[in-house]
């Protein structure tokens, strides 16, 4: 968790703060073949390269992206766990719960889907 350290730390709202560290310690511990990095002032994870799953702070959510393509696989339980999301990204509002088992799915998805993607983004 030191590679989020310093953006963690910029996170000035303690709650906001701590539902992140949260999230990014469960995705290392569950997935400890990931990679933790921060790109475009970001924390997100990657597997041979390839991205896997990237988080943003914004005022009134987390988001979660995993791409389009798990946007489009998992859009009804997206909806069903209570979150609404755009083409690129999953809103889970601060005052929500966590889907930790809709995070593993997509994970899984991009993982498996992603095994032997040879660039960053899917084309």
């Amino acid at each position: 968790m030191e590679v989020f350290a310093e953006y963690l730390a910029r996170i000035d709202n303690l709650g906001h703060r701590d539902r992140t560290e949260e999230i990014l310690e469960w995705i290392t511990k569950k997935y400890p073949n990931l990679v933790a990095k921060i790109a475009w002032n970001q924390p997100m994870f990657t597997d041979h390269g390839t991205f896997i799953i990237g988080f943003s702070v914004a005022k009134h959510h987390l988001a979660v992206a995993p791409e389009k393509a798990g946007i489009n696989h998992f859009s009804d339980e997206i909806v069903k766990a209570g979150y609404d999301h755009t083409k690129e990204l999953v809103r889970i509002r601060w005052d929500g719960p966590v889907d930790f088992s809709l995070l593993e799915k997509m994970i899984e998805f991009n993982i498996t889907e992603k095994a032997d993607c040879s660039t960053f983004w899917r084309k």
